[in-house]
């Protein structure tokens, strides 16, 4: 086992631990769908607490997506993975999310804008572009919807606009990545990235099919809100056991193999997918018309 493996996995469990012990009570305050919601952000501060580790153990892999005209790589590279850990504390402890949130959104707008972005003339007829550039801007967008969420207990206006912004993103990116899992089935699921599905997965074009007809669903469904929670519950939970009963049993056939760290990056990835599901149904209000 590698330190870069070893440092995301050890990050991630400790996060996952701490965040099921603190999130207790407000877990058993809600009701409902808001019982699966809630648990949002203890799933979005693991991803974050693996990725966080990766800038600090492999930052001579990533100070080469910095984009060149910007000085400092390492220091922007450890720059970010400070970032990414605060914001999972931040989540897990439930303290100043109201900050965190926003200033994580604006993290992934930044990818978008600086990374993503500017290879659009070179790649904008590459399926995995796109696919890339909506997944930062579907991260971006979950935490928009958190922070409005928070925002709106002291500034209703600005709050509620957040949200609507927040989901009116999401919404067709989910079906764009619904459209995804039904023309490429062979690829795994969640987020639709180059990676096909091993062989001795069994029913993989049925289990892409699914995933694939749940964002369908529950990407307009977000639009409405007295189904905003439901939809929110029902894509972040089905992605949650997309990455516990899909690509965890993935990365532990990938234990002992160079494509270990790519397996953990994916469960990392699709849990990340999973909570920005969840954190859309942040704020809603179902007798909202």
């Amino acid at each position: 086992m590698s330190l870069l493996f070893g440092g995301m996995m050890g990050a991630g469990i400790a996060a996952l631990g701490a965040g099921l012990v603190l999130v207790r009570a407000r877990f058993q305050a809600e009701t409902g769908v808001g019982k699966l919601i809630v648990l949002g952000p203890v799933f979005e501060a693991v991803a974050l607490a693996m990725f966080a580790s990766e800038h600090f153990l492999a930052t001579s892999n990533l100070m080469r997506i910095v984009p060149r005209w910007l000085p400092g790589p390492v220091f922007w590279t450890y720059f970010f993975g400070v970032a990414l850990a605060a914001a999972a504390v931040s989540f897990i402890v439930w303290r100043w999310v109201r900050w965190s949130a926003p200033l994580l959104a604006l993290f992934f707008f930044i990818i978008v804008a600086t990374i993503d972005l500017p290879g659009m003339a070179r790649h904008q007829h590459e399926r995995l572009f796109w696919t890339l550039t909506a997944r930062e801007w579907a991260f971006g967008c979950g935490a928009l919807v958190l922070a409005g969420s928070e925002w709106r207990l002291r500034w209703k206006g600005t709050g509620v606009a957040l949200m609507r912004i927040g989901r009116a993103f999401l919404a067709p990116i989910f079906v764009f990545y619904a459209i995804e899992h039904f023309l490429f089935p062979r690829y795994v699921p969640g987020v639709p990235l180059e990676k096909l599905t091993p062989a001795w997965m069994p029913a993989p074009v049925l289990i892409s099919y699914l995933v694939g007809l749940t964002l369908l669903i529950a990407g307009p469904a977000l639009l409405f809100p007295r189904m905003t929670r439901i939809a929110a519950a029902g894509a972040g939970m089905v992605l949650v056991a997309l990455t516990v009963f899909f690509y965890i049993p993935i990365l532990l056939t990938e234990l002992h193999t160079p494509l270990a760290v790519e397996g953990m990056n994916y469960v990392g990835d699709t849990l990340l997918f999973a909570s920005t599901a969840l954190l859309a149904g942040f704020g809603a209000n179902p007798n909202e018309k």
